[in-house]
């Protein structure tokens, strides 16, 4: 299952009529941050797992 290139336009054509040019550089900051702390949050647990698992 992936995104060819046809589904990535059609995704940011429809994104750009929904919240408007002056928005979509926001919201993609925010998504940008909303995953790059997703991935910390999961990186510390399997961190905290594997610390309990040496015990």
């Amino acid at each position: 299952m992936s995104i060819g290139m046809g589904e990535v336009i059609l995704i940011l054509v429809v994104a750009l009529l929904i919240f408007g040019a002056a928005r979509l550089p926001e919201i993609g900051k925010a998504l940008g941050k909303g995953i790059k702390e997703f991935k910390k949050e999961v990186r510390d647990i399997k961190e905290d797992e594997d610390v309990k698992k040496k015990k």
